[in-house]
């Protein structure tokens, strides 16, 4: 089948871990002909927005591509997006599938009218807002997402098979914000890369990781990764955790961008021996460092690392957040509820002086994890029919 995504609400970083890269990619593994329509913008290793002046190419993965650029001034942090020639590029692929990837562009106005034209095509469409990341703000709230995104997410209604929230707190999102019926939604799952798990897996580069940063077989690696900005401030209090750990082989590994104004109080609590910062890494890398880890711990805002992470059958320890315990499958997760150094402390003795528990920990993350987690079978569950 032609399978048409839209990637049209944000940036799409070619090579990225993301639920658009992902999905696409096993779409295209499962024999399926895909085809992603998105914006020129991309994500800098930086943290910035920048331009791909590529417009239509075949990625890595075997995806074709198709980069718009937007109607009149061309910034994309503009809050309403039209795109050029996107019902152009709709006729010209025939999709008999058309996957929508959020709906807080002014562009699905243009999908719709296409739908009307072809009702034969067949139509999935997910949401990666929630009260966390979005509509925290009274004009987001109450004219963007109540208003407005809500107008773009009822058009689509007549129109679609299936909508999804990619975490429970995003399938409320959908019912109580845009007021989509609840019989038409479902949770779908954010993952891993099957093939990535699989290489991270092997024994001689696990060992060669922990070499490269003289962490010993015996010591207890925990791993913490992603953006460290004003919103996730928390993994300082992670860092000074294990700063105070008395445990000698408790070591803390960090990646990810740091935000300039918090860069001092991160490099005073490293000391490349028991604290390691690695900057920034790419996502082939991300599996590495993980796989290395004896436990990680996310302690602040939710990231799509969580859900790899499981999917690579780690156990982890999380902030709790309502309507992202999904991660949990029966006991591989540890949930914090307060924004404290000495909360992170006390998880992380329970599971070093407590080894028959951790153990518990690891089988569940073990032999659950893969399994729900796998982008391969999100994949094919993201485009069933009821």
């Amino acid at each position: 089948m032609k399978i048409v995504h839209i990637c049209l609400a944000g940036p799409v970083t070619d090579g990225w871990n993301y639920q658009d890269n992902m999905i696409t990619k096993y779409h295209k593994i499962l024999g399926h002909s895909v085809t992603m329509i998105t914006s020129q913008w991309v994500w800098g290793t930086n943290g910035n927005l920048k331009k791909n002046e590529c417009t239509d190419y075949y990625n890595s993965d075997g995806v074709k591509v198709i980069r718009l650029s937007l109607k009149g001034q061309d910034k994309f942090t503009k809050k309403f997006k039209w795109y050029k020639n996107l019902i152009g590029n709709l006729e010209k692929e025939k999709p008999d599938i058309l996957f929508i990837h959020n709906v807080s562009f002014m562009d699905v106005k243009t999908i719709v009218s296409f739908l009307k034209r072809n009702k034969n095509i067949k139509v999935f469409v997910d949401n990666h807002a929630d009260f966390s990341n979005s509509a925290t703000g009274f004009v987001s709230k109450n004219i963007l997402h109540k208003l407005i995104w809500r107008h773009m997410a009822q058009s689509l209604v007549p129109y679609s098979e299936r909508f999804y929230g990619v975490l429970p707190a995003r399938v409320n999102f959908l019912i109580n914000m845009y007021g989509v019926p609840a019989n038409q939604t479902e949770l779908l799952v954010m993952g891993a890369d099957d093939e990535k798990v699989v290489e991270a897996q092997n024994t001689k580069l696990i060992e060669a990781f922990r070499q490269k940063y003289a962490i010993k077989k015996d010591d207890f690696l925990i791993v913490t990764g992603g953006k460290i900005d004003k919103a996730k401030m928390q993994t300082i209090n992670l860092m000074q955790a294990v700063k105070n750990t008395s445990q000698k082989n408790v070591k803390l590994l960090v990646f990810g961008s740091i935000e300039e104004c918090l860069k001092e109080q991160v490099n005073r609590l490293v000391d490349d021996k028991k604290i390691q910062y690695i900057g920034w890494v790419n996502s082939n890398d991300s599996y590495k460092i993980f796989a290395a880890a004896n436990l990680v711990v996310f302690p602040g805002r939710h990231s799509v690392f969580w859900e790899q992470v499981v999917g690579q059958g780690k156990p982890m320890i999380c902030k709790f957040w309502d309507g992202t315990t999904h991660v949990d499958l029966g006991g591989n997760v540890e949930f914090l509820y307060t924004d404290s150094v000495e909360e992170i402390m006390e998880k992380i003795q329970l599971l070093l002086s407590n080894k028959e528990y951790f153990e518990k920990m690891k089988k569940v993350a073990k032999e659950k994890g893969s399994l729900i987690f796998s982008y391969k079978e999100i994949s094919k569950k993201s485009i069933q029919s009821f």
